[in-house]
Order: structure tokens, then sequence, then C-alpha cells
């Protein structure tokens, strides 16, 4: 039987570590926010379904460590690759510093991924 409080805790950390909010989590996983809501809050337990798609979303994630806490997350060996997702490389800071000096400001920036998805952020 898995213990809701601590694989409540499991969830939140896999959101948290991968910077997603908990509607942009259901949203890769194909849930419905509300699921992800009563899940958090305690209010339901998760269902194998909804496990095995975390599991399919994020490859980093362990089966066991999400059950029962035993074995890591992320799996040592994708590691690097999470963080190369998670964590943009820094681009020309440099320049972005020296046209911030010039009284400009930053309108936007765009993040573009190997898979064709992108990030944009407005100021």
């Amino acid at each position: 039987m898995i213990n809701s409080e601590d694989f409540i805790k499991r969830l939140q950390k896999i959101i948290d570590f991968y910077g997603e909010s908990s509607s942009s989590f259901a949203e890769k996983i194909g849930v419905q926010r509300s699921s992800i809501s009563h899940i958090l809050s305690g209010r339901n337990k998760p269902s194998l379904d909804f496990i095995l798609k975390i599991l399919s979303a994020f490859p980093e994630v362990d089966l066991y460590w999400l059950f029962n806490g035993k074995g890591e997350f992320p799996t040592k060996n994708n590691t690097e690759e999470v963080k190369k997702e998670i964590i943009p490389p820094i681009v020309e800071t440099e320049k972005l510093v020296s046209e911030i000096k010039n009284d400009k400001t930053i309108e936007r920036i765009v993040i573009f991924y190997s898979d064709g998805s992108f990030k944009n952020f407005n100021n």
C-alpha cells in the first residue's frame, strides 16, 4: 500500500524539480488539472494509470522511488541530460548586460528546444 503523505511529497518533488506548475505538469502527463490538485491535497489516491503517465512523460523518475521512496530521483544515468533540458544555457551574457546598461530593456526572451518546442518569457 502506498503511503499517501510520502507519495504527495515525492510527487511535489518531481513537479518542483522540473520547474512545473501543477497545471503544466498535468498537461505534460495528460491528466486533468483537478487530478493533480486532488492528489496533492490528499483527497484522492493516485491510480496506476496516473503513475504510468508520470513514468512515461518523465523517464528519469524511478518507479520504486515514486512508489515507496526506495531508490533515487532523478536516476543518476539521466541526471545530466535532465539538467541540460531544464536549465537553458546562458546566451551571450556580456552582450545582454551591455544592452541593459544602454538603457534598453528586455522585451521578451524565447528559448527554443531541440524537439521544436519553445518557451516565451515576456517582461
